[in-house]
C-alpha cells in the first residue's frame, strides 16, 4: 500500500469537488478549495478521524467496500477508481459484474433531484445511491452493509421491506422482480452475483421458488408504484427509469402529478426528512 500516494491522490480529489457537485450548500467563510474532510468524510460514511488519517498518510489499509464508497464520494471516473484499489495493493472490482462503481455523471443527476425521491441500482437490485427524499421515503438503505442493501432480496426476505408496498400490490411486485431477475441472470451467465441471488431467493423464500418455477422473463419499465409512509401515507408516484452503464445501472425516479394529494404528500415528506427521522430502522 502506497500511503503517500493515496493520501496526496485523496486530496487532490477532494480539491476539485465543489460543494454544489454534491448536493451541499457551500455556507460563508470556507477557505478550503473544493470539500472539506468532514464532508468527504460524510459523504462515504466514514469517520472524520479515519479520513483524515488517510489523507495524512498514517491510515490503516481501507477495505474494499471503504474503497468503493470513496471512489463514489470523490466522483472518480472508472479509470480512477481503479488507480484508488491499485494504490491500496487491491485489484478492482471485475468490470463483467453490476459495478458498484457509479459514474459521476449518473451521481451528479441524483445530486440535483431535490424534490423527488430517486435512487440508483444495479441490474441486479443492490441499491448504490440514495438521495435525501429518497430516504425519508424508504429509509437510509445505504447505511446498511452491502448485503442489506439489495432492493429484491430485502422485498422477498424483509417484512419491513415489504410493508413498504400496499399489501394487494405486492403479488405484482414480486412477480416482477423474479422475471426481471431471470433476464438479468440469463444476460449475464458469467457474473456470480445474479446467481447467487438467486440461489439464495429459491432457498429462503418459498414465495420466489414457486414463482421462479413459472419462467417469466420481464424488463424494469417505467409504471406506477405506490408506497406506504408511517407519516404521510399513501404516495402513488410514477416511476421513471434511465439506463447507464451498458444498461446494468438505472436511476430511477419517482415523481408525483401536480394537484393530488400525493403531491402534496411529498412536499410534505420533503419537509419533514430534512428533521432526522428514524427511518434506518423501518425498512
Amino acid at each position: 500500500m502506497n500511503r503517500t500516494e493515496l493520501a496526496d491522490f485523496l486530496r487532490r480529489g477532494r480539491a476539485r469537488i465543489t460543494p454544489a457537485d454534491v448536493g451541499l450548500t457551500a455556507g460563508p467563510r470556507r477557505r478550503t478549495p473544493g470539500l472539506r474532510r468532514e464532508e468527504v468524510a460524510g459523504l462515504a460514511g466514514l469517520s472524520v478521524d479515519y479520513y483524515t488519517r488517510l489523507e495524512q498518510s498514517r491510515g490503516p489499509r481501507p477495505s474494499r467496500q471503504t474503497l468503493t464508497a470513496l471512489a463514489r464520494a470523490l466522483r472518480l471516473t472508472e479509470v480512477e477508481h481503479d488507480h484508488l484499489f491499485h494504490l491500496t495493493g487491491e485489484e478492482p472490482p471485475r468490470r463483467e459484474t453490476a459495478s458498484a462503481h457509479v459514474r459521476p455523471g449518473l451521481l451528479l443527476v441524483l445530486d440535483r433531484l431535490d424534490d423527488a425521491p430517486a435512487h440508483i441500482v444495479n441490474d441486479c437490485g443492490e441499491l448504490l445511491a440514495q438521495n435525501a427524499l429518497a430516504k425519508a421515503m424508504i429509509g437510509d438503505v445505504m447505511a446498511q452493509p452491502r448485503r442489506e442493501r439489495n432492493l429484491r432480496r430485502r422485498f422477498f426476505l424483509d417484512p419491513g421491506a415489504r410493508a413498504l408496498f400496499p399489501e394487494e400490490d405486492r403479488a405484482a411486485l414480486a412477480r416482477g422482480h423474479v422475471a426481471s431477475l431471470r433476464a438479468v441472470a440469463a444476460a449475464h451467465p458469467d457474473d456470480p452475483e445474479p446467481a447467487a441471488l438467486v440461489a439464495e431467493l429459491r432457498s429462503r423464500s418459498e414465495e420466489f421458488a414457486s414463482l421462479w418455477t413459472e419462467h417469466e422473463v420481464s424488463q424494469r419499465d417505467s409504471a406506477t408504484k405506490r408506497f406506504l409512509h408511517p407519516v404521510v401515507g399513501l404516495l402513488e408516484l410514477d416511476c421513471e427509469i434511465l439506463l447507464s452503464h451498458g444498461h446494468r445501472h438505472l436511476l430511477i425516479i419517482h415523481t408525483a402529478r401536480p394537484d393530488t394529494e400525493t403531491y402534496e404528500r411529498l412536499r410534505l415528506l420533503r419537509v419533514i426528512g430534512t428533521q432526522n427521522l428514524s427511518n434506518t430502522g423501518r425498512t
